[in-house]
């Protein structure tokens, strides 16, 4: 699936743009939906707090060629 910049005549709309995929908080382990937005790029690193017990996590996204993600996250001094 090829990813449309914002503003191009005819592109998809956010929700078209972003794909939720489930991962596990390393802290709780509570499965919880994680949401990824190609438009970061094919490879990104980030925190964000586990929306159940708030710890903070190290996120990392990897895009496929078509544009399928892989997730991976972590504990702060995991990552």
């Amino acid at each position: 699936m090829d990813w449309l910049s914002e503003g191009e005549p005819g592109d998809a709309t956010s929700e078209e743009l972003t794909q939720a995929t489930l991962v596990w908080c390393p802290y709780c382990g509570v499965e919880v939906e994680f949401v990824v937005d190609p438009t970061g790029g094919p490879a990104q690193e980030y925190v964000e707090d586990c929306e159940v017990c708030c710890q903070p996590w190290t996120v990392r996204v990897t895009l496929d060629g078509d544009g399928q993600p892989s997730v991976e996250v972590a504990t702060l001094d995991e990552g």
